[in-house]
């Protein structure tokens, strides 16, 4: 279990692909001559940060698991730590409630999605030093743009607990000081909505 001083990392995995036309964090992509099912992609930055990473699915996902598990191969899913969230047909919201519910006594929570293969290593170790030295709220910046993944500390804990519908934390992310974390690299902001959205890698 995480200790009281860790910032852990929660990765939201639980949407329904129902833009993408098919289950989009299994489709094959061909990145720096590799190939892997998207979310095993988004994961690898994750894997090379933390010791563990709590990947928030919704019920039902024991096929995808497996084949993520399969890609990734042993020591690194040995670091997956899969959270069912029973309730992931309501939202974004309700993911990232499951993911921090699962790691309650955490110093904080570094947020991301799991169809985000892009983001650089640069971006999540820089937001988890931001709450390691302190801030409340902290993302990657791109050209004056924030990203993902968002950083959150303990103080935010029952606030994300709050939470619902499909927009997540960011009426907090605009009500509250972000510490800007530059980065430049635009990987911050692609996900994968639709097949479409692969051209932008």
């Amino acid at each position: 279990m995480p200790e009281s001083d860790d910032i852990v990392a929660v990765v939201l995995a639980a949407g329904a692909s129902s833009r993408f036309g098919s289950d989009k964090l299994l489709h094959s992509l061909t990145r720096h001559g590799v190939t892997l099912p998207l979310a095993a992609h988004s994961l690898l930055p994750w894997l090379e940060i933390f010791t563990h990473v709590s990947v928030v699915v919704r019920p039902g996902a024991e096929i995808f698991c497996s084949k993520i598990e399969t890609a990734l191969g042993l020591n690194r899913s040995a670091q997956i730590r899969w959270v069912v969230c029973e309730n992931a047909a309501q939202g974004m919201a309700a993911s990232l409630i499951c993911g921090v519910r699962a790691n309650p006594d955490a110093a904080g929570w570094l947020v991301g999605l799991a169809d985000m293969p892009a983001v650089p290593v640069s971006a999540i170790s820089g937001v988890r030093i931001a709450l390691l030295a302190g801030a409340k709220l902290a993302a990657p910046f791109f050209d004056g743009r924030r990203g993902h993944p968002v950083g959150f500390s303990s103080c935010y804990r029952d606030e994300l607990f709050e939470l619902n519908g499909d927009t997540g934390a960011r009426r907090l992310l605009e009500r509250d000081a972000v510490v800007d974390i530059t980065i430049n690299d635009s990987g911050i902001f692609h996900d994968i909505d639709m097949p479409g959205d692969l051209r932008s890698l």
